[in-house]
């Protein structure tokens, strides 16, 4: 229990100087143009692939567990959309690029750590959590509800191929379901929690890389940290928000 309340003052610390004024405005928004790049962009497939899949995979699972005559065809599309707008686009994909995003800054932060950068920008008088950390956070923030819209879209074509490629239900029935008493703020309310998922998957992972203390094999096992604890905040942020933003 002290152990963890040690770490979590350790990263509110971190969070402290990570949110600092940037000392030049200039090199901040090179950084976070870069970060959109490794850290959004190049997301973009993994993303897209898995919403395909996901997407057609929930189609096809729903429409063999509803068969029956007291429940319209439609019901597949309704349901698939549902489950892909509330649940999967946000924090079923936030938990994917955990593994990604969150094992991409802590083992960068923790190489620079074992390997002294950091140490070196402390000599010159830089902040380095506000130099290195912050254009990730804002990157990722910023770009994740595109990655949001992307999966949201390819998700549901996925489960429109499969109307259109198999017999499990028709197109035009599954268009129907998708259209279906829509709400627009499930939409905003996805790219919210995706938002607080996006924080939190750079900012806890920044912390154990920027604290990696040892060798490589550290780093190893920062990153395995992140990942893990990226998870598991996630989950239990997700509880939170669907709380306050569906029941408040």
């Amino acid at each position: 229990m002290i152990s963890t309340l040690q770490k979590f003052g350790e990263y509110l610390r971190l969070m402290f100087r990570t949110f600092a004024i940037p000392d030049r405005w200039s090199e901040f928004f090179k950084q976070t143009l870069r970060e959109i790049h490794k850290l959004g962009m190049d997301s973009l497939a993994i993303v897209i692939f898995v919403s395909v899949f996901i997407g057609a995979a929930i189609t096809i699972q729903v429409s063999l567990n509803i068969q029956s005559p007291l429940i319209p065809d439609f019901t597949v599309g309704y349901i698939a959309r549902e489950v892909i707008l509330l649940e999967f686009s946000s924090t079923i994909m936030c938990l994917i690029l955990a593994g990604k995003v969150g094992s991409n800054v802590a083992s960068e932060l923790g190489t620079m750590r074992v390997t002294e950068q950091i140490d070196a920008l402390e000599i010159m008088g830089v902040n380095s959590a506000n130099y290195l950390i912050l254009p990730k956070i804002v990157a990722f923030v910023i770009f994740i509800p595109v990655l949001v819209i992307f999966s949201m879209f390819f998700g549901i074509g996925g489960g429109y191929f499969i109307g259109w490629a198999t017999d499990t239900i028709t197109v035009a029935k599954y268009q129907l379901g998708i259209q279906y008493w829509f709400v627009p703020y499930y939409i905003t309310y996805s790219i919210v929690k995706s938002m607080v998922f996006a924080f939190l998957i750079v900012s806890a992972s920044a912390y154990f890389g920027y604290n990696v203390k040892g060798g490589a094999l550290q780093v190893g096992k920062a990153s395995t940290n992140a990942v893990v604890t990226s998870s598991v905040l996630i989950l239990a942020a997700d509880l939170i928000l669907t709380h306050l933003m569906l029941n408040g």
